[in-house]
């Protein structure tokens, strides 16, 4: 459900839930307009949650993200790590490749690891609906991401 439907991202069940938590945000290259809103919106809640530190390492596009992800996850030095990114879809099936491939990964990573990896990968029919999606109609995927890093640092 889309963050505009559902209202604002209610934190009082999380004041200060971050504190002494360390946070790895990886953030795609690729769309960079999308990304670092995305980034921009995740960093804004880790912030407000009182987030020990936060750390963002940028990768060449979204594929990359699960090597980005793997590296930081498996060095224990982060509590939980972000994976943001953008993919659009274009006239050929490079986008079902990339959204499943990045999917896959970053699942895999979670599943398997030790250090919490976020799926804050977008993957719109348009331009538009990433924007939207970013801060924009239906608010920020990556404030929602940030959320969800908390929990399950903590968890």
């Amino acid at each position: 459900m889309a963050t505009a439907e559902r209202g604002p991202l209610e934190l009082s069940s999380l004041p200060n839930k971050a504190k002494g938590l360390r946070f790895a945000l990886v953030v795609s290259s690729w769309n960079p307009e999308i990304t670092n809103a995305l980034s921009d919106g995740a960093v804004r809640i880790l912030e407000q949650l009182r987030a020990d530190r936060i750390d963002r390492f940028d990768v060449p596009g979204s594929f990359e993200l699960i090597r980005g992800c793997k590296v930081h996850a498996e060095s224990l030095e982060y509590d939980a790590v972000i994976a943001i990114g953008s993919v659009v879809r274009g006239e050929t099936p490079h986008f079902d490749y990339v959204c499943q491939g990045v999917t896959y990964g970053i699942a895999h990573l979670n599943a398997t690891g030790k250090t919490p990896v976020i799926f804050c990968l977008l993957t719109d029919d348009t331009y538009q609906q990433s924007l939207d999606r970013s801060g924009g109609s239906l608010g920020n995927k990556g404030e929602e991401a940030a959320v969800a890093a908390v929990m399950m640092a903590s968890f």
